[in-house]
């Protein structure tokens, strides 16, 4: 009987991943081991189907290996969508690299993939799962967290700017959002900030003074885990209802953090950041949420 690729269950593994061929797609499996990327461990396992991908390559890679890779559709992948590029190549998740020696069985199924594609051009809809939440991630300024339904920025005294202490930690329901812009944080100025439907963004405002973004650095917001994040929530808003969602009630606070923060709005006071308006407001919205 002839070896085909429509047989399901073939794999083929590389150095940091798995790759298991199915009649219809490719189900990425990435090892947990000290060398594979963070990312990669992350993201667990993704399957992709043959729908969502253009092309595939077969290349020369570094140390005696070859690199077999996958090009997904644009639009196809919320993932590589909030990537826009940014990724490094070994950061790359439709890379499998190869011994040298795998070479032939690896061109054999590059082979047998491009044979199976039929679909080229910009994908209208998301046809890769996004990262499955609850989602939430540490950034310099604050804490992020996604529920599936709503994000959340809860500001950190120690790193949150005077204009987002103003305005109060942020709730946004996925249907105020068009889209996120997430800018790496192994490039300078990495941030994660939403994009909303009304146009009410700041995206012209540095990331630090607009209260609907995060900044990263110092090694807050790494890769695995806000760019899976960021792919969250474009999914979600993409695929809700274009209308402002309704925020939760917000949670009681520890009376601890509440009084820090007091303390905290109270040094921006003293310093002329805060004026007394601003303050005595601020301060009364922190006590009523004891």
């Amino acid at each position: 009987m002839p070896h085909t690729m429509t047989r399901m269950g073939d794999v083929l593994a590389g150095f940091h991943a798995a790759w298991e061929f199915e009649s219809d797609s490719v189900l990425i499996r990435y090892e947990r081991g000290i060398r594979t990327p963070k990312l990669f461990q992350a993201l667990g396992e993704r399957r992709v189907p043959l729908d969502a991908l253009a092309g595939v390559t077969l290349t020369r890679g570094k140390r005696g290996t070859v690199v077999l890779r996958v090009e997904p559709r644009p639009g196809a992948d919320p993932l590589m969508e909030a990537a826009a590029g940014q990724l490094k190549e070994s950061g790359d998740p439709y890379r499998l690299v190869l011994p040298a020696e795998r070479e032939v069985l690896a061109e054999y199924y590059a082979d047998e993939l491009r044979g199976l594609l039929t679909e080229s051009g910009p994908a209208e809809r998301f046809l890769v799962e996004p990262p499955k939440g609850p989602l939430s991630f540490k950034a310099y300024d604050g804490k992020a967290s996604f529920d599936g339904r709503t994000v959340n920025f809860r500001w950190f005294w120690t790193g949150a700017s005077s204009a987002k202490w103003k305005a109060g930690d942020q709730t946004f329901g996925v249907g105020e959002l068009s889209g996120v812009e997430w800018r790496s944080p192994e490039v300078f100025e990495g941030h994660l900030r939403l994009l909303r439907r009304d146009g009410a963004d700041d995206s012209a405002s540095q990331a630090d003074q607009d209260p609907a973004a995060v900044v990263f650095g110092l090694g807050y917001g790494p890769v695995h885990e806000s760019l899976p994040f960021a792919a969250a929530v474009l999914a979600a808003a993409r695929t809700s209802s274009p209308v402002a969602a309704v925020p939760a009630a917000a949670p009681r606070r520890d009376p601890a953090d509440i009084a820090e923060r007091i303390r905290h709005l109270g040094e921006l006071h003293q310093a002329g950041l805060v004026t007394d308006e601003e303050f005595s407001v601020k301060k009364a919205e922190l006590l009523a949420e004891l």
